[in-house]
């Protein structure tokens, strides 16, 4: 009889602080996307999880749906194997997708959300000329380029671009790149996240037309009751590589805000956690 072996997420923890944060990068690269703020992360208030998804990086090869609700189930048990029954979430892009998709499976084990530039919960539609654009980045290297240059203004130069799209394809498996994009494109699950109360962060970058400050207004900020916006104004989509440090300053400012409230005295989860 052929021996089942339980999928684990590859991930490296970061820090050793008593705040638990697993952290889920985009859809254009694996746990690597958060290599330029690592450094100076607060190691000491945090301890953070990079993940890498089914089809990235150390997963590559990992047999899966590719949909953000697998990914999310996946993260649970990552939680559940490293003991932590509560924990925040830092999504970029596609993995915003996925954390929102944890908030909506358990909310109350969720202490803080943050995306950055988050596809948010009902997807991204996209005219027939983008889809097709986004379709055939999964094999073509100048679409990848196309929407990394769009997505951050048409401001980055030339090599930098280079640089991301070979990172991106060095890091991820054309099929999976591929089917990842129908989950989190496509995909409406915005009614299970409608009310929510578990505090929100969404940073975008202004220089990104597409995952806009706008967008989150009208997406994010309605259905997270506890939502927050903040806009970086010198990034587009990539505020982790164009931003590092105003990235970290928003992010763990945000996270740090629930210290001394995590919990109730009994232990519980407060009852605002719940949606």
């Amino acid at each position: 009889m052929a021996v089942v072996t339980a999928f684990i997420l590859p991930h490296e923890l970061l820090g050793d602080g008593p705040h638990k944060v697993i952290a889920v990068h985009g859809w254009f690269a694996d746990r690597s996307a958060y290599a330029p703020v690592r450094a100076d992360l607060d190691a000491d208030a945090f301890q953070y999880a990079l993940v890498d998804l089914r089809g990235y990086g150390e997963a590559k090869g990992a047999v899966g749906s590719y949909t953000t609700g697998e990914g999310a189930a996946d993260l649970l048990d990552l939680a559940d194997r490293l003991g932590w029954e509560r924990f925040s979430l830092v999504g970029h892009s596609m993995g915003g997708s996925v954390a929102q998709r944890v908030v909506a499976l358990a909310p109350r084990r969720v202490r803080r959300l943050v995306g950055v530039s988050p596809v948010p919960a009902c997807g991204l539609p996209l005219p027939p000329e983008q889809w097709e654009l986004f379709a055939s980045a999964a094999h073509l290297a100048d679409n990848r380029r196309a929407i990394i240059d769009l997505t951050t203004g048409g401001a980055r130069p030339a090599a930098w671009l280079d640089r991301m799209v070979a990172r991106s394809f060095a890091c991820s498996d054309a099929k999976a790149f591929r089917a990842w994009l129908d989950s989190w494109a496509r995909e409406d699950f915005h009614t299970r996240v409608a009310g929510c109360r578990v505090p929100a962060l969404a940073v975008v970058g202004a220089l990104d037309p597409a995952l806009s400050a706008g967008l989150m207004r009208e997406t994010w900020l309605t259905w997270f009751v506890r939502g927050e916006l903040v806009e970086l104004p010198g990034a587009g989509h990539y505020a982790a590589d164009e931003a590092p440090l105003d990235l970290i300053r928003a992010v763990e400012d945000f996270l740090r805000a629930d210290e001394g409230t995590a919990e109730t005295a009994d232990g519980q989860p407060p009852a605002e956690a719940a949606p």
